[in-house]
């Protein structure tokens, strides 16, 4: 599958800038006030919060609930306690990640226990938390903070079920799916889903914009899973996927297709050498030869058109232009 079927709407490069400019100065005022539901007078505290706050990345997801609420609805008051609400719990769960992972680095940032330490990372994440749990009550939005501590639930539920799994790495193909619905779509739903409630929405179509994350997620990870393999000649085959003992799409189906002698082989590897940049490319190989990467693309491409599928059905707007072109965005991303 040619990834140039994803730009046959918009052959220019995608721009998040451009893909921003219908709510471009909702994310310029979400700044400052995500900023305050951060802030606190214990000032080591205070200090790390705003060490968080420089450190934000593309802000994907504040972005995905102020298109959501565009496209569904107006863009409220509500809709920026939602943002937040997601930020602060998402935020919450990468911290307290790094210190599960022992994780000194968070996009090219040093993490929070890799500066102040442990305990001080688990109290930030737990703070992180109780923020926006009180952003949701202080204001009586029960209905944004179910989608949210639902989203924080699944992906506690993924991680844990990933890690009991990945001691055989034997993973089925429906428990990956399982697995990365929970870890990753149900955040990006969760996103789309806040967006469209908070712009009063009804529940017919929160439901829609929940589903709609899901399906955008599910190929977001997908992805993520194929540039492991240097997939599209982008860049070297990294591996990391293997070296992490992870089992993605694209192993996954090769392992499938394999005889009972190479699948022991293979999975040997990985559980063993992981380690042996000769033994990678070997596994690497053996994805490639055995049509992992054409699987895994297809796969995306199916997710990718049901939640196009499900945007059409909404009204035009240049909300909704912009939400097909950040899905978009997410498929095509280089890195």
């Amino acid at each position: 599958m040619d990834n140039r079927l994803f730009v046959l709407l918009h052959p220019m490069s995608l721009s998040l800038e451009r893909i921003k400019a219908p709510v471009a100065k909702e994310m310029e005022a979400f700044e400052p006030k995500f900023r305050d539901s951060m802030k606190t007078k214990v000032l080591l505290l205070d200090k790390i919060m705003n060490y968080i706050v420089k450190r934000k990345g593309k802000q994907m997801r504040p972005l995905f609930v102020f298109l959501s609420a565009g496209t569904c609805g107006t863009i409220s008051e509500s809709t920026y306690r939602g943002a937040a609400l997601i930020e602060l719990l998402h935020t919450a769960s990468l911290v307290h990640d790094d210190v599960v992972d022992d994780s000194n680095y968070r996009r090219g940032f040093f993490s929070v226990n890799a500066l102040w330490k442990n305990k001080i990372a688990v109290l930030v994440g737990d703070f992180l938390l109780a923020r926006g749990l009180l952003l949701s009550v202080e204001h009586k939005e029960y209905h944004l903070l179910e989608i949210v501590s639902n989203a924080v639930r699944m992906m506690s539920e993924g991680e844990l079920q990933q890690m009991e799994k990945a001691r055989h790495l034997d993973i089925q193909e429906d428990i990956y799916y399982e697995i990365i619905r929970q870890k990753t779509a149900s955040l990006i739903s969760s996103c789309c889903a806040v967006g469209a409630s908070s712009a009063g929405a009804t529940p017919e179509v929160v439901n829609k914009m929940q589903l709609f994350g899901e399906h955008v997620g599910m190929a977001f990870q997908i992805k993520d899973d194929l540039f492991d393999y240097g997939e599209d000649e982008i860049g070297k085959p990294l591996g990391i996927d293997i070296k992490e003992k992870k089992m993605t799409l694209p192993l996954i189906y090769a392992l499938s297709k394999a005889g009972w002698l190479e699948k022991r082989k293979i999975i040997s590897i990985v559980k063993n050498e992981s380690e042996k940049p000769k033994k990678v490319k070997e596994v690497i190989d053996f994805v490639k030869s055995s049509g992992g990467i054409g699987y895994a693309q297809q796969a995306m491409k199916r997710y990718y058109d049901q939640a196009l599928s499900l945007l059409q059905t909404l009204p035009d707007s240049a909300y909704k232009t912009s939400l097909q072109q950040l899905v978009e965005f997410t498929i095509e991303r280089k890195s």
